[in-house]
């Protein structure tokens, strides 16, 4: 066809060859998302891309790699994730609140290099050469994860058709985050959690090309479902991965908005197509590959272990017995016991001892005989089962969960009770005491009935074995259960010992309790009998365990004096102590790269106010953007902005305990838009028509506003430089290989940073 003239200004025009470019306004409504920019040229050759693509990987590959030896000491929650992977190793029953898939992958390593698990990394400072472990193989493969999410950042911008050196500026806001280098250079999961969501963003990004040009290719189908394992890696690692779910969500949502427009010229058989195939490849086969790593947990723990405690009795007995059941005996009537708290694991003890007539607030009690929480063995620590007055039971019968009895001190020949009087230290709570046999079997008898009330109703009936089977304590008459705590301990007069009271708050994870032994168990019953190994179906096993993660999940709202809140995370305000060496003063404090921090937060606020300035003198009919500025503001960008929104927000609605590592992901993401916000504020941005700003026909996908490439390069070597110093100023403390002064310690705390050794 014959080329048509397109007036750019009063002295210049272009011709346009309309047989190599054909867009009619209305054939789809992908521009909204600046698909016409997506599917342009890239703005830098391939051997730049390859050369900065290099520079970068190698750096991000040296920061992690560094002394990755050191120190050989179980760091931070080395101490649950290392303990994990043995467990898996030995295949002992664990609970954690996290999705199994990223521990078993650790677990896989250690199993490759021959381990059997029998370190358990009990301490932060445990040393590694004391206790062989594959700690070292543990961490390079987190830090090759690491490594590897940087192409993927880097690849996301290039596939969003951004110069190299801005792709290189958004990889290394994250390839020299002192954060980022921690996370990844240490036996955590948070190295997988991060790989998984830059995988998730980069395969969707290449589907989304893939459906500009055609639909239901195999390019398509491959990096559609692609995108939907990466979202499945992400949501099997931690369930923050929701927050994934619900960035790519929104994007899914927006582009099935638009095929639904009568102008994309789709049938609503083709549009249910769509939508079938996005449903099934995002969250059906995501969901079913989620199960597929619970399947495999279940078939690899298949013996006790210390998880057992959590999990109803109907689900041991689908365990075989480990070294602990071999051990565990069931409890009869008129065995003699000791009892133990499961949070602070002191012993239900009592003592020749009472209470004051006066607490030291004015309070009056019963001055009945003590009832502590100690943590000593000792005879005064044992109680015996007693059955009711009116229910007579044999020595041969098993005492049952839900089963109701009573409990008589040895020593002192006393029975345990509880009644609606103000307990020492918490006048809400009920007094704990014991009473004599007389009173006991006479006036006071309902106030010492108690039960043994598991946390499962489904439970109720089951045996009560030692050291497996936890219960409350539970005191029929008043509905509470006994509850020790030491945050706080008895004065003088209660030999500074735990106070016991009776707790109202059913919930209350320090209301377990077990059965630590039997004292002077018969040689008959002290013979191990196997135990038979029942079936469960899978999803039995699955729901119990699902809903006791989300539920201990949700408890985890006690104060740490490392936890910050969402506010404070996006100037790395307050990091968190993760080892310390007394003897050299080192330390490893996790904490970003404030420069880097700083440069997301202020760009976000920038791409703000360009967004809302747009957007006010549009309504005034002056359009200062031209289009493919607008394209990048409104498509790519704001896509990013809403995958950091989504990682972000959702944290001020929690009631869980808050850290700062809760918010690598949402940066992750803030860095590829911070590059990308700059390489257009370095742009040509005006518009090149004072007309409104609509398609005409005619305008090439080659006519890209000039990018000052010489203005945008200098830019980011200034941040670049600025992020590089800021981490090798702060080295000594991501790496803890190096002991600093006072001084040098002073001189690193920023903000709300808190250093050991700083006196």
């Amino acid at each position: 066809m014959a080329g048509k003239q397109f007036k750019l200004n009063k002295s210049s025009s272009i011709d346009v060859d309309d047989s190599k470019f054909k867009y009619t306004k209305g054939e789809s409504n992908y521009e909204q998302l600046g698909a016409k920019w997506l599917l342009q040229k890239a703005q830098s050759t391939n051997n730049q891309y390859q050369l900065w693509l290099i520079i970068v990987t190698l750096i991000t590959a040296f920061v992690r790699f560094y002394k990755l030896w050191y120190p050989k000491e179980v760091v931070f929650d080395e101490v649950h994730f290392g303990k994990f992977a043995s467990y898996y190793l030995e295949r002992s029953y664990f609970f954690d609140v996290h999705p199994p898939f990223a521990k078993m992958a650790i677990a896989f390593i250690g199993w490759l290099c021959s381990y059997d698990g029998s370190f358990k990394f009990n301490e932060i400072g445990d040393s590694y050469e004391t206790h062989p472990a594959p700690y070292l193989a543990y961490r390079a493969y987190n830090a090759i994860l690491g490594t590897l999410t940087i192409p993927l950042l880097f690849n996301t911008l290039k596939e969003m058709n951004f110069k190299a050196t801005t792709c290189a500026m958004g990889a290394l806001l994250v390839a020299i985050d002192n954060a980022h280098v921690i996370d990844s250079r240490l036996i955590l999961l948070d190295a997988m959690l991060l790989i998984s969501i830059a995988a998730t963003f980069y395969c969707y990004t290449r589907f989304y090309k893939e459906q500009l040009k055609k639909p239901f290719t195999k390019q398509w189908f491959l990096w559609l479902h692609l995108t939907g394992f990466s979202l499945s890696l992400v949501i099997s690692t931690k369930y923050v991965g929701v927050m994934t779910y619900a960035s790519i969500g929104v994007a899914v949502a927006i582009n099935l908005w638009q095929l639904l427009d009568i102008r994309s010229k789709l049938t609503l058989k083709q549009f249910y197509k769509h939508f079938v195939t996005r449903l099934t490849a995002l969250v059906l086969i995501p969901f079913t590959i989620y199960l597929f790593w619970f399947w495999v947990h279940f078939t690899i723990l298949n013996t006790s272990g210390q998880g057992d405690a959590f999990m109803s009795a109907e689900f041991q007995e689908t365990l075989a017995d480990s070294e602990a059941t071999m051990n565990s005996k069931g409890v009869n009537y008129y065995d003699i016991i000791t009892i133990k708290s499961s949070d602070t694991k002191a012993y239900l003890h009592s003592h020749l001892a009472n209470y004051p007539l006066r607490y030291e607030d004015g309070r009056v009690s019963t001055e009945g005989q003590q009832v502590t929480g100690y943590h000593t063995e000792d005879p005064n620590n044992e109680w015996e089962i007693l059955p009711l007055l009116e229910q007579p039971k044999s020595s041969s019968d098993a005492l049952l969960l839900g089963d109701h009895f009573r409990l008589r001190h040895i020593a002192t020949n006393s029975f345990l009770l509880t009644h609606d009087v103000a307990s020492p230290m918490y006048p809400t709570n009920e007094e704990v005491t014991t009473v004599n046999p007389e009173l006991a079997n006479g006036e006071n008898y309902k106030e010492t009935i108690f039960e043994f009330q598991p946390y499962a109703k489904g439970d109720v009936g089951h045996a009560v074995k030692t050291e497996l089977t936890s219960f409350r304590i539970f005191h029929v008459d008043t509905e509470v259960a006994l509850w020790t705590h030491n945050d706080e301990f008895l004065p003088e007069w209660g030999f500074n010992q735990q106070e016991v009271n009776g707790n109202k708050n059913l919930l209350d994870e320090g209301n377990k309790w077990f059965v630590d032994k039997i004292v002077d168990l018969s040689a008959a019953r002290n013979e191990y009998i196997p135990k038979v190994v029942k079936k469960l179906p899978f999803f039995t096993k699955w729901f119990e365990l699902q809903n006791l993660m989300f539920e201990h999940n949700n408890k985890l709202t006690s104060e740490h004096p490392a936890a910050s809140q969402p506010q404070s995370w996006p100037g790395s305000l307050k990091g968190v102590s993760f080892w310390t060496k007394d003897a050299e003063k080192k330390q490893i404090y996790f904490i970003g790269n404030i420069i880097g921090f700083w440069f997301e937060i202020i760009t976000i606020c920038v791409y703000v106010g360009i967004i809302a300035t747009d957007l006010i003198t549009r309504q005034r009919g002056y359009f200062a953007l031209n289009k493919i500025s607008r394209e990048k503001l409104y498509g790519p960008l704001a896509y990013l902005l809403c995958g950091w929104a989504c990682h972000y927000f959702p944290f001020f609605l929690m009631g869980r305990q808050k850290f700062l590592h809760h918010y690598l992901p949402a940066h992750l993401i803030a860095a590829m838009f911070t590059a990308g916000v700059w390489e257009v504020i370095f742009s040509d941005c005006k518009s090149i028509s004072s007309e409104k700003d609509e398609d005409v026909p005619g305008v090439p996908f080659e006519a890209t506003p000039k990018i000052y490439t010489f203005f945008l390069n200098l830019f980011f070597i200034v941040v670049a430089m600025g992020l590089i110093s800021f981490f090798i100023f702060f080295a000594p403390l991501t790496y803890g290989d190096v002991g600093l002064n006072p001084k040098e310690i002073a001189l690193r705390q920023w903000f709300d940073i808190v250093l050991s050794f700083s006196k």
